[in-house]
């Protein structure tokens, strides 16, 4: 076999292990538990994001679950961050990049999970502290959105949950400090602080990698 013929040998295995999927990573097949974000074509109208749990759902009367309505402006100040970070991870999976439009736009499960902590976050915070809020988001691990999600999803994860427990939580934990200041903030009080041996807890740890 000649090295050209050996190069597009492996070339069509890779095509053929690569799934096809809709909008953001969402597998192809029938009735996937998925989430879908629906941008309308009014630019005041409000975007909308529900949970679909497909061949999942206990019946058809829980087979959607609308998740959070955010004001255009608020969609608008985290669409490019988050298209930028979920195009990076499906890139990374050798998934195909996509897009946000007017209309239905499919999101991978676990991406839609990740994406809901950042827009109960931001549904009710101060435009000023949206970037904020993204930047700590993005600082966040993928784990740790998902278990966020979980968390709210639990008891305060519906549309019309929005200012109840666990999404104010989420709204002053990303919207009022930058974790970068935080960090820095610990950094100097560890440095004086050297002899204080009483333990601490975090949350999610110290690791940043």
């Amino acid at each position: 076999m000649t090295q050209a013929l050996r190069r597009a040998t492996r070339t069509l295995a890779g095509r053929a292990h690569v799934q096809h999927t809709l909008g953001f990573g969402v597998p192809a097949t029938s009735d996937p538990h998925h989430f879908k974000v629906l941008i309308p074509k009014s630019s005041t109208g409000k975007v909308q994001i529900s949970e679909y749990l497909g061949l999942q759902s206990a019946s058809s009367d829980t087979a959607v679950i609308d998740r959070v309505l955010l004001d255009r402006p608020r969609w608008t100040a985290i669409r490019a961050e988050v298209q930028r970070a979920f195009n990076a991870r499906l890139t990374a999976h050798a998934l195909k990049p996509s897009a946000w439009k007017i209309g239905e736009n499919p999101v991978d499960r676990l991406l839609g999970k990740e994406l809901c902590v950042l827009a109960w976050a931001v549904e009710q915070l101060e435009a000023s502290k949206i970037p904020v809020a993204v930047r700590n988001w993005l600082a966040l691990r993928p784990e740790e959105r998902w278990w966020l999600f979980g968390m709210t999803a639990m008891a305060t994860g519906g549309v019309m949950d929005a200012g109840k427990g666990w999404r104010i939580a989420l709204q002053h934990a990303l919207g009022d400090v930058a974790q970068s200041e935080l960090l820095c903030t610990r950094g100097r009080r560890s440095q004086n602080d050297r002899d204080d041996t009483r333990p601490s807890l975090d949350l999610f740890g110290d690791d940043t990698a």
